[in-house]
């Protein structure tokens, strides 16, 4: 079955279903094309726009063209001082000078690839689509929206169970009213004088005359009382509601940083990247999502993003203080029941001698058990990184953390060496569990 897309500008999206089609017929082209973008744009720009090239080959379209050597044709083109209405030309021999053909290329087949612009949200939809966060029983009652009703005044229609009887009657009475249905009190008065005009045996000529007309103003009275109904479906109002919607659950992420003197320049370049792309994800996927920045050196601080990311400051390491601040900020605000936890810590692998154990212990009896999973970023120089060839080898604190992480199945560390490695890095850290398992 043929498709025609519609290229006609239209500024309404009454084009959209021709679009979501076009999306759908080139999704492994695009999306090669959207992990190609990524790997080469900087962190900061993940969330706009951007134009992606997508090759020629299974997007063309069916097209409708006038054939060049078929057809009679009678037109002289504005300009032209050779020929004029009326003079017979040879048609040019096929394959001639002007064809759209693949000849000019020296070096292939000469076609350009389609340049196609995708919207922000497109982009990001392609990029978060094999993400999701660890625990996927709760991100599946995420997704769907729950809702609760809100009265939203009174509508026409709806089920008997929303009829709002004081509204009805209300609309009623005063329709009643405007159209002057009679009442019933009137009614019994004129049948009761009907009545009495019956029983006399011998009536006169004026009260023969006045039966008459009162039996004929009793039917009027009678069908006027049928044709206005007490209650007709025009004065019927039902209760209405609008369903408001609301998160299924509210999500905290800790977002945990070394800044001290052993964390250079280009750590915390890798950690900030890291952590913006995390800060993006989080906003993508939660509709409420409260975010922690807490940084640390021999000290530990709740700071706000700015200062999180930009705020020098100097001293030694000692990472329990920055867990040991979560757990307190935890305790105040965040309660596990109301909450889902989540944390992501980068460090240089650098700490004070014996904290990490603290860490450890801190991690297993304390934090592990309310968090929905926590993430540990490693990193380090680009030649250390060549020279560790294995996950258990590391300094104390990695190795402490390799403990927790053989208890915990929702905790998870990795290193990070250079820019390219944090997309690999965040992609294994949040990805879809392929046995459908969540990590929480």
């Amino acid at each position: 079955m043929a498709h025609f897309v519609d290229r006609r500008l239209n500024p309404k999206d009454k084009s959209l279903s021709n679009r979501r089609r076009f999306l759908k017929r080139v999704r492994s082209q695009i999306k090669k094309a959207v992990e190609d973008a990524v790997r080469e744009r900087g962190i900061a720009d993940v969330d706009r726009a951007k134009n992606v090239t997508v090759p020629t080959e299974g997007v063309a379209e069916h097209t409708f063209k006038q054939a060049s050597d078929e057809g009679w044709r009678e037109r002289v083109f504005t300009g032209n001082k050779t020929f004029q209405a009326g003079d017979k030309v040879e048609k040019p021999p096929s394959g001639g000078a002007g064809g759209a053909g693949r000849e000019g290329s020296p070096d292939g087949e000469g076609e350009d690839d389609f340049l196609f612009a995708l919207t922000r949200e497109e982009f990001l939809d392609f990029f978060f689509e094999d993400l999701e966060l660890p625990d996927l029983v709760k991100q599946s009652l995420k997704e769907i929206t729950k809702t609760h009703p809100r009265r939203a005044g009174y509508s026409t229609s709806g089920a008997p169970a929303n009829i709002n009887v004081a509204r009805t009657m209300r609309n009623a009475f005063g329709r009643r009213i405007g159209l002057r249905r009679p009442k019933e009190k009137e009614t019994d008065e004129l049948l009761e004088r009907i009545t009495l005009l019956e029983q006399i045996s011998v009536p006169t000529r004026e009260q023969q005359e006045e039966l008459i007309a009162l039996r004929a103003k009793h039917d009027k009275l009678l069908r006027r009382r049928k044709v206005i109904a007490y209650i007709d479906p025009l004065d019927v109002r039902y209760n209405n509601f609008e369903q408001q919607p609301e998160p299924n659950a509210n999500a905290v992420m800790f977002c945990l940083m070394d800044v001290s003197a052993s964390m250079g320049a280009r750590e915390k370049d890798l950690a900030k990247r890291f952590f913006m792309l995390l800060h993006l994800f989080l906003n993508r996927r939660y509709e409420k999502t409260d975010i922690v920045f807490i940084r640390h050196t021999h000290d530990a601080s709740e700071v706000d993003e700015e200062t999180f990311f930009y705020s020098p400051q100097t001293g030694g390491t000692m990472v329990s203080t920055a867990l040991v601040m979560m757990k307190q900020v935890i305790d105040e605000r965040y309660p596990p029941s109301e909450w889902n936890i989540y944390a992501a810590q980068a460090s240089d692998g650098e700490n004070f001698g014996g904290d990490s154990s603290k860490c450890a212990t801190l991690l297993n009896e304390e934090l592990m058990r309310i968090c929905q999973y926590f993430a540990y970023v490693e990193i380090v120089g680009e030649d250390e990184a060549q020279l560790i060839n294995s996950e258990a080898s590391g300094m104390e604190l990695w190795q402490s953390y390799r403990q927790v992480s053989d208890i915990w199945p929702n905790f998870a560390q990795k290193r990070v060496a250079r820019i390219s490695d944090i997309y690999p890095v965040f992609r294994e850290l949040f990805a879809r569990d392929p046995v459908g398992k969540s990590h929480g």
